[in-house]
């Protein structure tokens, strides 16, 4: 299918032209360091927590896609939403077999060090970056960490949309070639971003964004979210494969309040503004604001006017601090979700998303939008997703998550 371009993008150049330039390195000539992957935090839900058996005198081996390839990288470690000090006694890294297994490439393990040393306690509330290393990675290549954890965190730190399997076995065992005994799972605990030291114009695109993002559906091991897709068109152009994509999508997410993972405008700061060489952020949020309003019981006329004047005053917001920094602030708009059994939406939510996207389209109020829901809605039933792209009446299918990724105007991010 043809994509008209016009109705994907509206650039403005309001508040971006006057805004201060990002600094990413002394010289414009020497590698910049750059982040290369990164995944929201959270306190993971009961279910998708391990047992903290498997986190006590355990080993933990996770795989990560680096989105831009570099000459060293560093490791950054998570207890953000630990109540205590938490302790490592190893970390290693390793290039990756294969994706769904725990074997690691002979001769590529490397011991991470922290401060020179081996081990480290992390401060509660605190993330904790590696010393760098050398370990040369091309882009979308996979980078194994594993840690070894003397005692399981009280309160466990966590992205459980990983959407790539994980495993845990018991003993200090971080620099074995394979774990074949141990427990698999699909989620993430205590790592949140790899830096690659790259090319002088390196650049991060930080994602935040809500289950769309995060990639609902999609099968573990198989990178196929939209912001996945994007980042292997990035590599393909010799004129974008400097950027790197940063998704900090989780599931269930809102901008106003807390729910499955921190409010957008509570971790913006964290998960955007504070990420290792950001310089384009895309904010693609909203639905499920939109949706639990009404979905246990019905609201006010009032209620949704207010809700829409919230939503539209958190954007401004992030807006305004992106610009401060000198990011080029994308909105993503909203797509329809009138056929969602969750959140059975009727004709007033579906006021309210429009009337958020009409304020996301408008000039000005974003340096650039990126209209998906003028690509992804039924032009019959404009409420409803297009059936070809279409999941559960919520979520784009995989068929929706790769016409996502492949509609992003590359043109932006130059």
């Amino acid at each position: 299918m043809n994509i008209d371009r016009r109705s994907l993008i509206a650039l403005t150049a309001a508040g971006f032209a006057s805004a201060p330039a990002v600094s990413f390195a002394a010289s414009p000539s020497a590698p910049r360091w750059v982040g290369a992957w990164a995944s929201a935090q959270q306190i993971p839900e009961p279910h998708n927590a391990l047992d903290p058996a498997d986190m006590t005198d355990a080993t933990v081996r996770q795989i990560v896609r680096l989105m831009i390839g570099g000459s060293k990288l560093r490791v950054r470690l998570s207890n953000r939403f630990g109540t205590e000090p938490l302790a490592f006694s190893a970390v290693h890294v390793a290039r990756t077999v294969a994706l769904g297994s725990a074997a690691i490439e002979p001769g590529s393990d490397r011991p991470l060090t922290f401060d020179g040393r081996p081990d480290l306690i992390i401060p509660a509330g605190a993330e904790y970056t590696s010393d760098p290393m050398d370990l040369a990675m091309p882009a979308l290549s996979h980078l194994t960490i594993t840690y070894h954890l003397p005692l399981a965190p009280k309160v466990q730190t966590s992205h459980p949309g990983s959407r790539t399997t994980s495993f845990t076995a018991k003993g200090a065992r971080v620099g074995e070639a394979d774990l074949p005994d141990a427990k698999r799972v699909a989620h993430w605990y205590q790592i949140a971003g790899i830096d690659v030291l790259a090319a002088p114009k390196a650049a991060a695109i930080a994602i935040i964004g809500d289950s769309i993002t995060d990639g609902f559906g999609v099968t573990p091991d198989t990178h196929t979210r939209w912001p996945d897709r994007l980042a292997e068109r990035l590599q393909a152009s010799a004129a974008t494969r400097h950027l790197s994509v940063l998704n900090h999508g989780i599931g269930g997410n809102r901008i106003l309040n807390d729910g499955l993972g921190p409010n957008a405008l509570a971790r913006f700061d964290r998960d955007v503004l504070n990420q290792t060489g950001v310089k384009y952020a895309v904010i693609l949020e909203g639905v499920n604001d939109l949706g639990t309003l009404t979905r246990d019981a019905p609201a006010t006329p009032e209620q949704h006017d207010a809700l829409v004047r919230r939503m539209i005053g958190a954007y401004r917001q992030m807006v305004e601090r992106g610009r401060a920094r000198g990011l080029k602030m994308i909105g993503a708009t909203i797509l329809p979700y009138g056929a969602s059994p969750y959140y059975h939406p009727d004709a007033r939510n579906e006021a309210d998303r429009q009337a958020v996207n009409r304020w996301i389209r408008t000039p000005g109020n974003f340096d650039a939008v990126i209209d998906f829901d003028a690509i992804m809605r039924d032009p019959a039933r404009p409420e409803r997703l297009r059936a070809d792209l279409d999941n559960d009446g919520l979520h784009p299918s995989l068929a929706g998550y790769r016409f996502m990724g492949d509609a992003v105007p590359l043109g932006l991010f130059r």
